[in-house]
């Protein structure tokens, strides 16, 4: 079984290299420290198992999941975790295999265990995504403030607020900056419940705008708007009319 570490804490990784130096089924294929390797090293090195840390700097577990090309395998995850972690009943809820830190063989060889046995299971083994995934999505309710996003061969991390309005093309989202254009594997709806509802604003069900990237607004026809956005281009969004009276209460004197 091919494995992937990923924690922020070195000392954390040596522990648990340590830990699976006893299970000779286990081959270390590499380690990252943070979320933003983690995605590189999970979709170049493609592993059967990762052993991924819920908290880290920027980006957390589950926005590494979530973050995840489309259309990479997933790996098999364990979460490790805290008590004071992402609450311990929602991954026993869905069935998802943890370990609490510091990690004791026992309950690492209860995990792989059952690593093991999913990794014969196709069936099994997409019920365990399934989960992940949905656990993954429900975490990510809180507010997103780090959106990773991707341009040829990079992965490129953007703080919310330099995005100026995302939308969907071809059935992709992609991001838009004051300079650039990227894509990212966010679901627009998962972006609107996620981001500042302060800052974003639906302006069409295909077009998701930062309030604070408009240049100027003008009347368009019949009662709505046309946003004239802050990058280069000066690009023209129009507000659809169902949306027109809402963005009437966000910004008022319009």
């Amino acid at each position: 079984m091919r494995v992937l570490l990923v924690d922020d804490e070195s000392a954390a990784r040596r522990r648990l290299t340590r830990l699976l130096a006893s299970f000779p089924e286990i081959e270390i294929i590499g380690e990252a420290k943070n979320g933003l390797e983690a995605i590189d090293v999970i979709e170049s090195l493609k592993p059967d198992l990762v052993f991924l840390d819920v908290r880290m700097p920027e980006l957390d577990g589950f926005e590494v999941i979530r973050s995840l090309h489309s259309d990479a395998k997933m790996p098999l995850i364990i979460f490790a975790t805290s008590y004071d972690d992402y609450a311990l009943e929602a991954f026993s809820a869905n069935a998802i295999a943890y370990l609490l830190k510091p990690v004791e063989e026992p309950r690492l060889a209860m995990a792989l265990e059952r690593a093991i046995k999913l990794l014969a299971s196709e069936g099994e083994r997409a019920e365990d995504e399934r989960n992940i995934r949905s656990l993954s999505d429900h975490a990510g309710a809180r507010t997103i403030r780090r959106i990773i996003c991707r341009k040829l061969n990079r992965l490129v991390p953007l703080n919310a607020d330099d995005v100026l309005w995302f939308y969907i093309q071809d059935g992709i989202v992609r991001v838009q900056t004051r300079s650039d254009s990227y894509w990212t594997n966010y679901q627009l709806s998962q972006l609107e419940n996620s981001l500042d509802p302060v800052i974003f604003f639906r302006a069409r069900r295909e077009i998701l705008v930062n309030l604070s990237g408009i240049k100027a607004i003008k009347p368009y026809e019949g009662s709505t708007f046309a946003l004239l956005m802050a990058d280069q281009q000066e690009t023209e969004i129009v507000v659809s009319e169902r949306r027109a009276r809402e963005l009437r209460d966000r910004l008022p004197g319009l």
